[in-house]
């Protein structure tokens, strides 16, 4: 009974492998081709129209430069002065008035790429130009949020700063006194 059982077995498996490769999608994007803009997901897009950061300004946040709108997340635990919650509350307002209207213009901008595409009308000389005006605008969407970054440790004390950097997990990597040595940008 045993030996019967044992060489069924190998059947058994490669059936069920081939079960199994019908289930799994053939490419990562499977699923990708029905979006509104293929090169953006439903998120993305919703970020964008919000004037989220999309991970734009990890060069300064993960080097000890905060954000505006993490600053005021953590205020409480940062021990912001009055003056600095205001300061920070308005950062964070001229932030998104300046990054929402240039991600809902990348939102076309991708939009219009990918009817080029749909459409099969995309040419060497539209991707190019195409190309080009989308990545001058993804320039300035990350520079708006870089540059917000860059202000925020202008507001900030080098203690807050290093606060900051153990509340959002990033304590016991890079030496945060660099701070205290540095002129305010």
């Amino acid at each position: 009974m045993h030996v019967r059982l044992f060489a069924f077995l190998p059947i058994l498996a490669v059936l069920n492998g081939g079960a199994l490769a019908q289930q799994t999608p053939l490419s990562p994007y499977t699923g990708f081709e029905t979006r509104q803009i293929k090169a953006l997901s439903a998120n993305q897009i919703e970020d964008l129209k919000a004037g989220r950061g999309m991970m734009l300004a990890l060069a300064a946040e993960l080097n000890g430069y905060p954000g505006p709108v993490h600053a005021l997340e953590l205020a409480d635990q940062l021990g912001l002065s009055e003056n600095q919650r205001s300061r920070m509350q308005e950062l964070y307002a001229a932030m998104k008035t300046e990054t929402i209207p240039l991600g809902e213009q990348l939102i076309e901008q991708e939009k219009d790429l990918d009817a080029q595409f749909a459409k099969h009308a995309v040419t060497r000389t539209s991707l190019i130009a195409t190309m080009k005006i989308i990545g001058e605008t993804q320039a300035a969407l990350r520079t708006a949020h870089l540059k917000y970054h860059l202000s925020t440790v202008d507001v900030l004390a080098p203690d807050q700063i290093r606060r900051y950097n153990e509340l959002r997990g990033y304590a016991g990597g890079k030496d945060d006194k660099r701070h205290d040595q540095s002129p305010r940008h």
